[in-house]
């Protein structure tokens, strides 16, 4: 009696003539499953059946095959890759195999939720310092199921997507919160730069978990960034302080000062006089602001009103990014026409270009007119003369090419055709061809000489 047949006679052996995952018997964050095989023990003549969106690898005393995608494979010497694997593991199929097989998941693991685990600090150039949280959305896959079993998995035959988030999830957040700060993004604007940052974190990130876990990040999504309580209470207290009303921009200085003060010393700790220190913050803060308030309450020496103040406009476009007065951008616009320059103020839905901005577009100086052509100045054209460019040559010097190679290939072009046209055709090359002398006769041959 051989091998397999004294084990299959082995009390409650079973063998699995296809092995295969049947993801139906796994919950749907599975990414690894090692199925059940009894004693480890894998027949000759069997089928490995791998379905799409799985790979799978076999694995015996730390080596690990190549994957095998979708598709059916016989348990044989038939199989040279399965064979391969068998013999740099000096096993045959024909001899007691005890091993492991693992299947992977290879799909997008979609609507994988990460945000912060708390709040952290950034420094706004309106708000001053805030603390935000943020809450998005990421996406991934294997790519790499070797180096994913070797780096992640090892022995672990159930895995899920789970015991891989927490990881992913600390590092994106990681990466996201440098982004934010190093890139001196207003809180404002956040929700406005979602692309770039999705871009710059996933070239980032990207590169790690490949490079370490063999696992692409494919997608990412900022879905809200909000403040704490206090913060929004100093948001809102900024949005509505009345720059040009009765407290002026030292109101706003007093009011922001107190709240700094306030905020400083309540935050520190150990403080025997916190309350003494915010009662003194605040009464500095009152005389600062009633002090320059004065100053403010002072009669005009005219009675002029004075000029508002011009709109700063956020401009993305030829000319880089960054905030603009409507002078300064119709200069952009002036100096590359055909290039972009969208604009956009607070409270504006959207983007717009420059030319829907009647306050830009009133300032671009009309485009100059190219002068007309001086009287008598020959006309002249880009010349390719049987696959071969002349450069710019006149109409006269194409009409004389044109009579010396009548069979000739001579195209033309210059501003204001829509492309490469036939010389012979153009009405100033053939007014040229008319005006110019004909071509000198050849010379008459040498008489021979005398005898």
């Amino acid at each position: 009696m051989g091998f397999w047949d004294s084990l299959r006679g082995h009390v409650g052996a079973q063998f699995l003539d296809v092995i295969q995952w049947d993801e139906e018997q796994t919950t749907g964050d599975t990414l690894v499953y090692r199925p059940a095989i009894f004693d480890q023990v894998i027949q000759d003549g069997g089928r490995l059946v791998v379905r799409e969106g799985q790979s799978a690898v076999f694995q015996k005393e730390g080596v690990i095959s190549d994957a095998f995608g979708p598709g059916t494979y016989e348990l044989s010497t038939n199989t040279p890759a399965i064979w391969s694997f068998f013999q740099s593991i000096q096993y045959g199929l024909n001899n007691p195999y005890k091993g492991d097989v693992f299947f992977l998941n290879t799909r997008i693991q979609r609507d994988q939720r990460w945000g912060s685990p708390g709040p952290f600090p950034l420094r706004d150039a309106k708000y001053g310092l805030i603390k935000l949280r943020a809450f998005g959305t990421y996406s991934f896959r294997i790519v790499d199921t070797v180096k994913f079993i070797q780096e992640v998995v090892g022995n672990n035959g159930h895995f899920s997507a789970e015991e891989i988030n927490g990881d992913i999830k600390r590092r994106l957040f990681d990466k996201f919160k440098t982004l934010a700060k190093a890139g001196g993004i207003a809180y404002e604007e956040l929700d406005m730069q979602t692309d770039e940052m999705r871009a710059a974190l996933i070239e980032r990130l990207g590169g790690e978990l490949l490079e370490q876990y063999g696992v692409q990040l494919t997608g990412f999504t900022i879905l809200n960034v909000n403040v704490d309580e206090k913060d929004q209470a100093r948001i809102d207290r900024v949005e509505d302080i009345d720059v040009f009303g009765s407290n002026g921009r030292f109101g706003m200085y007093r009011e922001m000062r107190q709240m700094d003060m306030m905020d400083t010393a309540v935050e520190r700790e150990g403080s025997s006089n916190q309350m003494m220190d915010a009662g003194l913050g605040l009464a500095m803060g009152q005389m600062m602001g009633g002090m320059m308030g004065g100053q403010m309450q002072q009669p005009p020496a005219t009675t002029a009103t004075p000029p508002p103040m011009a709109t700063t406009y956020h401009y993305n476009g030829a000319a880089g990014q960054g905030q603009f007065s409507a002078q300064q951008i119709a200069q952009h616009v002036a100096s590359n026409r055909s290039g972009v320059h969208n604009v956009w103020a607070q409270g504006w839905p959207a983007w717009q270009s420059w030319s829907q901005v009647p306050e830009i577009s009133n300032l671009v100086p009309p485009a100059p007119v190219a002068p007309p052509p001086m009287p008598g100045a020959e006309a002249s054209f880009h010349y390719n003369e049987d696959g071969n460019n002349r450069g710019e040559v006149s109409a006269s010097s194409i009409a004389e090419a044109i009579q010396l190679n009548p069979d000739g290939n001579h195209l033309v072009w210059k501003q204001g055709m829509s492309g490469w046209t036939d010389a012979k055709t153009v009405a100033e090359i053939q007014a040229a061809a008319t005006s110019a002398p004909p071509p000198m006769p050849p010379m008459p041959p040498t008489p021979p000489p005398i005898p």
